[in-house]
């Protein structure tokens, strides 16, 4: 068990040495993290709509809680600016929900991530990327917000590697995973439009998700030619299964795909369609489940229940045919997605 970061430590005054006593407490994910020092963790807490006490989330098999307190501490950790927190807020309050499954999403041999997925005014507001090297380094608000979301993980509810964490392998999006929509590139309306949220008000999407599958397409020029690569990926032996599923298009993509009018429910109907497996091959491979098969009650296994399990976004640099489809961590549906406002108090 590790040290409380929650607890008042007699910490040492010079920075390196904090620092390293951070890492003797086992507070960290490896890398360094910045001492949560007093002053700074008030800072955030002034962009909290609850009280420090409040709980924002329950691991349900060991009860432990996360205040806002607790999630201002590790914000600070992982080098987030004050601004930031009203996202990693609305983010556990989306884990939260029974139907994302945080303990068996963190606990599991699968090794998911919480991808978070932000889209709305507030992407600007803080100056999150959604453009080139969206996924890669490079961009404080991306980087910091996945990476407390980690912290809280470990510290809070102390999923701990070889512990508690059991994946088998993992993946590097377990040190982060943030993204933000690139809604003024998009030809179709926004995720925060989709999920219904009035004028103004953001949005934070967590999705179980397992490791990034890029999917390189240069030549195609036809809506199809862009889409087959893409449902290709999303059916392939490795990732197959009745769970949702996310797709980021790149800009590039996402013009050609919309260049004949294709909307974005044209786009999962058909991502759907083409993302399947016969029964042969699922069985050749010992993946076929019956009952499986039986709930999306057609004669292929496609990837998802249905198109509406598949979720269409775009992001990332103007050039370059590159899109990504990013797989459930769940062979089955044991983990989905989840949505809330940011920076609304659901409670209030």
């Amino acid at each position: 068990m590790t040290a409380n970061p929650l607890v008042t430590h007699d910490a040492p005054d010079d920075l390196l040495a904090a620092i390293d006593y951070c890492y003797e407490q086992g507070w960290t994910d490896g890398l360094p993290v910045v001492p949560p020092e007093l002053s700074r963790v008030e800072a955030m807490l002034e962009w909290a709509t609850q009280p420090p006490e409040a709980v924002l989330a329950e691991h349900p098999a060991t009860g432990l809680q996360l205040t806002v307190q607790a999630a201002a501490v590790n914000a600070v950790m992982a080098g987030c600016l004050p601004e930031y927190f009203p996202i990693l807020v609305a983010a556990f309050e989306a884990m939260n929900e029974r139907p994302y499954n945080f303990h068996g999403s963190t606990a599991s041999t699968g090794g998911s991530a919480p991808l978070l997925i932000v889209s709305g005014p507030i992407v600007d507001e803080i100056g999150m990327n959604a453009g080139v090297n969206l996924f890669g380094p490079g961009n404080r608000a991306n980087a910091t917000i996945g990476r407390a979301v980690r912290l809280i993980i470990l510290n809070v509810f102390r999923m701990v590697p070889g512990i508690a964490d059991k994946s088998t392998q993992g993946h590097p999006g377990k040190y982060c995973s943030c993204i933000a929509e690139r809604a003024e590139a998009s030809p179709w309306p926004s995720l925060r439009d989709d999920l219904g949220y009035p004028e103004g008000v953001s949005s934070v999407t967590v999705y179980a998700a397992a490791g990034f599958v890029n999917v390189e397409n240069h030549g195609g020029a036809r809506p199809e030619q862009i889409l087959d690569a893409v449902a290709d990926a999303m059916a392939n032996y490795g990732s197959i299964s009745i769970g949702q599923s996310v797709v980021v298009l790149s800009p590039e993509h996402a013009r050609i795909v919309a260049s004949t009018g294709w909307s974005k429910a044209d786009v999962r109907e058909y991502l759907f369609a083409q993302a399947q497996r016969p029964i042969a091959g699922m069985q050749r491979v010992g993946k076929y489940v019956e009952r499986e098969r039986a709930l999306q009650g057609l004669e292929e296994m496609h990837r998802g229940l249905t198109a509406d399990d598949i979720l269409v976004t775009v992001g990332g640099g103007d050039a370059g045919g590159h899109s990504s489809f990013i797989p459930s961590w769940s062979r089955s549906r044991a983990s989905i997605m989840q949505s809330k406002p940011i920076g609304v108090c659901l409670d209030c």
